[in-house]
């Protein structure tokens, strides 16, 4: 049993607007590039302890996993978790994994058209699927329902 505080009515939840009040107010204070860089380590951290949460320990996938663990990151992190993105699917197209959200956090809000990239959202996801593959990979958010695709789309390839 964990002796870390718990917010007893208010419970470990808050609202994408408060997220995106401490998005913007990073890049007020340090510029987007320090900002999406921070963001995407600090999920890349969440996306380990992710998985670790799942039970996949350290290179216990392999690509054929995927699939499944589309499943399970869905589970964690969509409707029935923390609310962070619904994850449809993950697929590989030759050394390219893609991973297909939607209703992401760091798009919430956003006025269609918007310029805006999935910084800690992205992390988490690379953080999780790196950590299943033990591979490292380099994220890009490549897709974006904010400029009419139907998910956000991150690809992962290895370095």
């Amino acid at each position: 049993m964990s002796n870390a505080y718990q917010r007893e009515e208010l419970g470990n939840y808050n609202s994408t607007v408060c997220f995106k009040a401490v998005v913007t107010g990073m890049e007020d204070v340090l510029g987007a590039q320090a900002t999406a860089i921070a963001l995407r380590s600090a999920g890349r951290k969440r996306g380990v302890e992710l998985a670790l949460s799942l039970g996949l320990s350290k290179g216990s996938g392999s690509l054929n996993d995927l699939a499944g663990l589309a499943t399970k990151l869905n589970d964690a992190v969509g409707l029935n978790g923390t609310r962070l993105c619904a994850v449809d699917k993950i697929d590989v197209d030759g050394d390219v994994i893609r991973v297909y959200t939607r209703e992401t956090v760091c798009s919430a809000g956003e006025p269609m058209g918007s310029k805006r990239v999935c910084t800690f959202t992205l992390g988490a996801i690379h953080g999780a699927v790196e950590h299943l593959l033990n591979v490292n990979l380099t994220p890009k958010h490549t897709g974006s329902v904010l400029r009419g695709d139907t998910h956000d789309v991150f690809e992962l390839t290895p370095r």
